[in-house]
């Protein structure tokens, strides 16, 4: 275990992933992921860093990505906000290259908040953006990425990027599981 003077960082090993916390290991955070992948794929997460909620919101905003909440707000521990705080750097940064690759506005409607799946590579860990799904954006995805089926448990179809991010297309929005920042 490291301390610096801003973060404590735990590591644990799970079913031969390695998951990266700052603060804290909750038990939600210690629920591996079904669909996560085998430990050979799995990147490391040892040196993953976290960003406030207004670091987070500073990248997107500058490069143009908007976010929205259908209760108004940012607060963490309130599924109807959207929520930055304890995101990835890496997953901004995968938005942010999306949003280059595509030319599309992308606008964001879910991010760490709580109240979507648990697991290792789960939003509220800091891996995973939920899209509005526009047609600009679904058309980058379905005819850029390679289709690797339905996703188990909730038959979401999965579009995998040459850098090995997850796009999974849920009802109403693109749920997308950042493993890096897709070359940037």
């Amino acid at each position: 275990m490291a301390v610096t003077s801003t973060r404590i960082r735990l590591g644990a090993l799970l079913g031969g992933a390695v998951l990266a916390t700052t603060g804290v290991l909750t038990a939600q955070s210690a629920v591996a992921a079904p669909s996560a992948p085998a430990a050979a794929d799995a990147p490391s997460a040892a040196a993953v860093t976290k960003l406030s909620h207004s670091d987070a919101a500073n990248r997107l905003r500058g490069a143009g990505i908007s976010w929205t909440s259908s209760g108004g707000c940012s607060d963490r521990n309130n599924p109807t906000c959207t929520s930055f705080e304890q995101i990835n750097l890496t997953t901004v940064q995968g938005a942010i290259t999306l949003k280059g690759a595509t030319g599309c506005a992308l606008t964001i409607t879910g991010g760490t908040e709580t109240g979507h799946a648990s697991g290792t590579y789960s939003h509220w860990n800091g891996y995973k953006l939920d899209f509005s799904p526009t047609s600009c954006l679904s058309n980058y995805i379905t005819g850029t990425f390679t289709n690797i089926g339905p996703r188990p448990g909730d038959g979401a179809q999965q579009y995998k990027s040459g850098s090995g991010n997850i796009y999974a297309r849920e009802s109403n929005h693109w749920d997308v599981t950042y493993y890096n920042c897709g070359g940037c």
